[in-house]
């Protein structure tokens, strides 16, 4: 049983205003990498700290737990609400996020019994179109938070991880936009025309 959870909770400086609802081929880019997303999900959350502007989103809105813990206090909130043991991670400022990859995430962590499937590397990683073990990740990231850490891989040392590597990555992602994130409205308008050439 999986969970998806939507990462909305986000300050959007650059893009001025909640990036979450900004409107991306008619839609609120949330609803985007919902849609693309939810397909391999048993349960949908997002986690914002305003309901306003979400009022369509149909699936249960989820605050902080520990506000003004930054990302990572975000991560806790969105594995913390899950009710089911796996649950993948996405910000909602992605929307050519893979469900290709995020699928084989599922599969290698499954598979392999691990606590966290991250693409990319230590060097280079993307924690938001992640995988992560409920029952192990929580307490970690919950002494992490108590430690006064704000890195969202702060605690990565005491648990199971596997990247999926570039190669890996590029076979089902061949043109690269799975993590091109959108944080201003240049990037707005750029990724809308790409969306309308892929059709």
């Amino acid at each position: 049983m999986i969970s998806l959870v939507i990462q909305a909770g986000g300050e959007s400086r650059r893009m001025g205003r909640n990036k979450a609802l900004v409107p991306f081929l008619g839609r609120p880019l949330y609803q985007r990498v919902l849609d693309r997303l939810a397909p391999l999900a048993d349960e949908v959350l997002i986690t914002t700290n305003t309901s306003e502007g979400f009022e369509a989103a149909n699936v249960p809105l989820v605050a902080d737990v520990y506000p003004g813990q930054g990302a990572l206090g975000g991560l806790y909130t969105a594995i913390w609400a899950a009710r089911h043991p796996i649950v993948m991670v996405a910000a909602c400022d992605l929307p050519f996020v893979s469900p290709e990859l995020m699928r084989h995430q599922i599969e290698l962590m499954i598979t392999h019994e691990l606590d966290v499937v991250i693409p990319g590397t230590w060097e280079k990683r993307e924690p938001l179109h992640s995988v992560y073990r409920k029952d192990t990740c929580l307490p970690l990231i919950r002494q992490a938070l108590v430690r006064g850490e704000k890195r969202l891989i702060s605690w990565f040392a005491h648990v199971n991880v596997q990247f999926v590597p570039p190669k890996e990555i590029q076979k089902l992602d061949p043109l690269g936009l799975a993590f091109r994130n959108v944080n201003s409205q240049e990037e707005l308008e750029q990724a809308e025309a790409l969306a309308r050439e892929m059709g």
